[in-house]
């Protein structure tokens, strides 16, 4: 059952890669709060231990979520007021998994499948890698994962378990939407600014051409970069768009009176951020306020997450 489900996630999502959403009708989703589970039961770092000198705080705030001018599952535009929160600077990194994973004797899902997504640019196909994972992004028989580049291959449920072992948790989508804008109602089209390159220089690790079978990378990576390399946002965020899609806490929902889309799946939450892979949306995939999906136990070798507390 796995396979043809996960097969069904590449085929009609991943490698077009984020179509428009499934929802169902919401008209209150700025009041709705989902409790953070942990899975495999890994243990809980008291809240009060939580190192927060590599996150950014945001005072929160009320702001408008959405874009008029994005895909129907963007749309409408409404405001939602933002509590205090914390984000994590850095996208999670190869090293940062490895300890938890030694520490908590942890297993991701990938592991327990015995595969994960992976694009082979040789083949020009999307397959289920036997072998893959968090530290073979692309299979046994090819190089480890590198140890500042952000950990791939981790499913919802394996992100979640990390962010409770180090007593944090995944942030919901408005959150990281109002991170991504930097705390404020900004138009601007990106985290950094309006334009994926800006005096010739590519902020973010992204794809290049119009197609997936374009691979040049221009911006210096083919697949993921190091944490970081493209510069920090305003608010002092990293990989806020592109290098890998980042998972969400929230269930994936039609924004309040968006009645245009079909109902949700109650196994498939949000994504943000987009990837160095080829995405239909292309460099709206980048934006702010481009939506996302998944279910919660894919992995693939282009999405990852961040910590919020």
């Amino acid at each position: 059952m796995k396979l043809y489900s996960t097969l069904l996630i590449f085929v009609c999502v991943l490698v077009i890669s984020c179509k428009e959403a499934k929802k169902i009708d919401e008209t209150k989703i700025n009041k709705e709060k989902e409790s953070v589970e942990l899975s495999n039961n890994t243990p809980k770092i008291s809240s009060n231990e939580v190192d927060t000198s590599n996150m950014v705080h945001f005072d929160g705030g009320t702001i408008k979520i959405g874009s008029e001018t994005g895909g129907v599952n963007e749309k409408p535009v409404f405001e939602m007021e933002i509590a205090p929160f914390y984000l994590d600077k850095n996208l999670v990194t190869v090293a940062e998994f490895r300890e938890f994973v030694l520490e908590a004797n942890y297993v991701t899902e990938a592991d327990k499948f015995g595969d994960s997504g992976v694009y082979s640019f040789e083949q020009g196909n999307w397959s289920l890698m036997p072998g893959a994972n968090w530290e073979y992004p692309l299979g046994r028989d090819k190089p480890k994962a590198i140890d500042n580049h952000p950990v791939t291959h981790v499913s919802w449920n394996d992100a979640k378990a990390y962010a409770g072992w180090k007593g944090k948790r995944l942030p919901t989508e408005f959150e990281w939407e109002f991170a991504a804008k930097n705390g404020e109602n900004s138009i601007n089209k990106y985290a950094w600014g309006n334009e994926p390159v800006i005096n010739g220089k590519y902020m973010a690790n992204v794809w290049q051409g119009d197609n997936i079978q374009d691979s040049e990378a221009k911006d210096g990576f083919l697949l993921t970069s190091p944490v970081g390399t493209f510069g920090a946002s305003k608010s002092g965020l990293y990989d806020m768009g592109g290098n890998v899609w980042q998972w969400c806490e929230n269930y994936h929902k039609p924004y309040p009176f968006n009645d245009k889309l079909a109902p949700q799946d109650p196994n498939v939450r949000s994504t943000r951020g987009g990837s160095f892979m080829f995405d239909e949306a292309l460099e709206n995939s980048y934006t702010t306020t481009f939506r996302a999906q998944n279910s919660k136990d894919t992995s693939l070798f282009n999405m990852g997450f961040r910590c919020a507390k």
